[in-house]
C-alpha cells in the first residue's frame, strides 16, 4: 500500500502526519487575521509568525461541529499538504481522515470528492476520531473486546460504544458542550465583571487552559470562593500578555507583584466553567451531563451482555479531559449512577489531544486497513460517492 497519511481533521486543530512518524503536527484549522497586520493572512500554523496575538479574527471551516466552509478548508489543507508544511505527494499517498459522528451526507460526499478529484489521493479512508481511538485502545489491550470512547473536543462531547471493532451506531450520543463553548462562557463572565475580552478568543482560551479545573464538590468550592483573604485558596490572578515582554499569560498568586501588568482576578470562574460539562442546564442547555449520558448510553442503548465490559473500559480523549480533576469527578459520578454489580474504570488516554491520530497510526500498520479504504481506481470505476458510502458508512 502507498504511504499512509493520518489526518485527524478537528474543528479546532488538525493533527496530521505520516503513520510512520512518532507524533503528528498540530495545525490550527482556521485562517487568522491580526488587528495590527491588516494585509497579512495567517493560514494554520503560520500564526506562530504573528508577534501580536491580541484581537485576532478567525475564519473557521467548521460551524457547530460540521464542515461548512470549503473555501477556508481548502486553503488550510493546501497549506497542510504543501511544501512549507508537511510536503505530501497525494498521488502516492493513502489518507486516513476523520469526520464527526452523524455527519451530513452532502458533507461526506463533498469530502470524498475533494480527496479524490481535487487532491488525487491514491486511496482514502473516511472515519470517526473515536473509531481510531477505539482501535488503538483495543489493539493495546487484546484481552478486551469492548470500550466506550468519551471524546470531549472543541465543538461537542461524543460518547461512542465499540464492540469487536464496530461502533454501536444507535447508542452514540452527543452533548452540545465543547471547548469553544467553555471559552466563550469564560469570555462573557470576565467581560461582564472585569474587563472587555470578547475579542480576545486566543488569549482567553489559553487562560481557560491555564487556570480552570473540575471541582470534586461544586457547592463546597463555591463556599470557599465566597471567603476573603487567606481563607480563599481558589482565587488566582492571571497576568495577561502584552506581546512585548510577556508572550503568553500566566497564573500568579494574589499576593504577587504585577507592576505595570494587566491582570484578571479569577475566583469561582475557575471551576464554574468546566462544570458546564457536567451540568449543561446551568447555562440553559437542556441536555444530560457527561456522567449521566455515559450511564444512559450503556444502560439504555447498549445490549445487556456488553454493559459490564463497557463500564470497565471507559476511555477519555479530547482536550477537555485535561482539566485537573476531570477524571476523578467523572469516575465518582459514573460510579454513583452505575449498578453496583458492575466495575467502573475510567482510562485517560496518554495523549488525549492526539489519541485519535495515534490510533490511526496503529491502524495504518495493520492488515485491516487495505480492506477499509477506497482506491482512486475504485472511485473512478464504481460511481464515486456510491462506493464511498458503501465502504465508509457501513
Amino acid at each position: 500500500m502507498a504511504h499512509v497519511f493520518v489526518m485527524d481533521n478537528g474543528a479546532c486543530t488538525i493533527k496530521a502526519g505520516y503513520a510512520t512518524g512518532k507524533e503528528p503536527r498540530q495545525i490550527p484549522n482556521c485562517i487568522i487575521k491580526a488587528k495590527n497586520e491588516r494585509k497579512r493572512v495567517y493560514i494554520g500554523d503560520q500564526i506562530d509568525e504573528c508577534k501580536d496575538r491580541s484581537s485576532l479574527f478567525f475564519l473557521l471551516p467548521f460551524q457547530k461541529g460540521f464542515l461548512v466552509n470549503w473555501d477556508v478548508e481548502h486553503q488550510v489543507w493546501d497549506h497542510t499538504f504543501g511544501k512549507e508544511c508537511l510536503n505530501i505527494t497525494c498521488k502516492d499517498t493513502c489518507i486516513v481522515l476523520t469526520e464527526p459522528h452523524c455527519n451530513f451526507l452532502s458533507v461526506k460526499d463533498a469530502t470524498d470528492e475533494v480527496l479524490f478529484e481535487d487532491y488525487g489521493f491514491a486511496s482514502a479512508l473516511r472515519t470517526n476520531a473515536s473509531a481510531l481511538s477505539a482501535f488503538g485502545y483495543l489493539d493495546a489491550n487484546p484481552d478486551e473486546r469492548c470500550c466506550l470512547i468519551v471524546d470531549s473536543g472543541y465543538s461537542f462531547t461524543h460518547i461512542a460504544p465499540y464492540c469487536d471493532g464496530r461502533v454501536i451506531k444507535e447508542a452514540v450520543l452527543r452533548i452540545s458542550v465543547g471547548g469553544k463553548l467553555l471559552t466563550n462562557q469564560l469570555k462573557e463572565w470576565i467581560s461582564y465583571r472585569q474587563l472587555q475580552v470578547m475579542e480576545e478568543t486566543y488569549v482567553m482560551n489559553q487562560c481557560k487552559e491555564d487556570v480552570c479545573y473540575v471541582a470534586d464538590d461544586f457547592e463546597e468550592n463555591m463556599a470557599i470562593a465566597r471567603k476573603r483573604g487567606a481563607a480563599n485558596n481558589i482565587l488566582r490572578h492571571y497576568v495577561l500578555p502584552d506581546f512585548l515582554n510577556v508572550e503568553r499569560g500566566y497564573v500568579a498568586m494574589p499576593g504577587d507583584s504585577h507592576d505595570g501588568e494587566q491582570i484578571l482576578k479569577l475566583n469561582h470562574e475557575r471551576f464554574a466553567v468546566p462544570e458546564i460539562l457536567f451540568r449543561p442546564s446551568d447555562v440553559g442547555i437542556d441536555e444530560m451531563g457527561i456522567a449521566e449520558a455515559i450511564a444512559y448510553c450503556i444502560m439504555t442503548k447498549c445490549p445487556e451482555p456488553v454493559r459490564a465490559r463497557l463500564f470497565k473500559n471507559i476511555v477519555l480523549t479530547g482536550g477537555n479531559v485535561l482539566f485537573e480533576g476531570f477524571r476523578k469527578r467523572l469516575e465518582t459520578e459514573v460510579r454513583s449512577l452505575a449498578p453496583q454489580l458492575y466495575d467502573v474504570r475510567l482510562i485517560q488516554a496518554d495523549q488525549p489531544i492526539t489519541d485519535a491520530w495515534h490510533g490511526g497510526s496503529k491502524l495504518a500498520q495493520s492488515a485491516k486497513l487495505k480492506d477499509m479504504v477506497v482506491t482512486k481506481a475504485d472511485y473512478d470505476e464504481k460511481g464515486g460517492w456510491r462506493i464511498c458510502r458503501e465502504r465508509f458508512d457501513n
